[in-house]
């Protein structure tokens, strides 16, 4: 699937769930059901596959939809992802569907990487500080790499705040080279 095809699935399912005032809920059933998905392979190949009739997928997603109670806005996105053979790309969707609420709530995500894992009032304060740079509300991402030595790597969408040593470094070494070169 396209990013653009699982974009507009995100945006018109973003425009629903406004209107009705349940995004939250939504994302949540969404959410178990590609958890559910991802763990069951079995019932991932039944959606993927193009030999099952669609008949016995619709059979199936509908004894799923009852087992698992979900809210009729919900029931109805995955009927229609099955009915245009989308169900598959549901993680895709999520995380479309995720940036969408975002932006229509003023949050803007953030890549963090830092060389180990930072404690909770730190995170707390990054993301203040991140806040009061931006006039938004974050929400933040962690990954550790090692090879950054110390200090954090910041990306908010294309923006790189980079305030690692190796960067740091690297600074260094191209003033150096620049000067001998002078």
């Amino acid at each position: 699937m396209s990013a653009a095809v699982a974009r507009r699935y995100a945006v018109a399912l973003a425009d629903v769930v406004f209107s009705r005032n349940e995004a939250r809920e939504v994302q949540e059933e969404l959410l178990a059901w590609q958890r559910m998905i991802e763990e069951h392979a079995l019932l991932l190949e039944v959606f993927r596959n193009p030999t099952v009739r669609r008949e016995q997928k619709r059979k199936v997603l509908e004894s799923l939809i009852a087992r698992t109670r979900v809210r009729q806005t919900t029931a109805n996105f995955l009927r229609v992802l099955l009915q245009n053979h989308r169900l598959a790309q549901l993680e895709e969707i999520n995380r479309y569907f995720a940036a969408e609420l975002d932006a229509r709530k003023g949050v803007i995500s953030a890549q963090v990487t830092t060389a180990r894992p930072l404690d909770d009032e730190t995170r707390e304060r990054l993301r203040e500080r991140l806040k009061a740079v931006t006039g938004r509300e974050v929400r933040l991402q962690f990954t550790i790499d090692p090879n950054l030595i110390g200090g954090i790597v910041t990306r908010i969408g294309s923006t790189v705040y980079d305030g690692s040593v190796r960067g740091q470094l690297q600074t260094i070494r191209e003033r150096l080279m620049g000067e001998g070169l002078s």
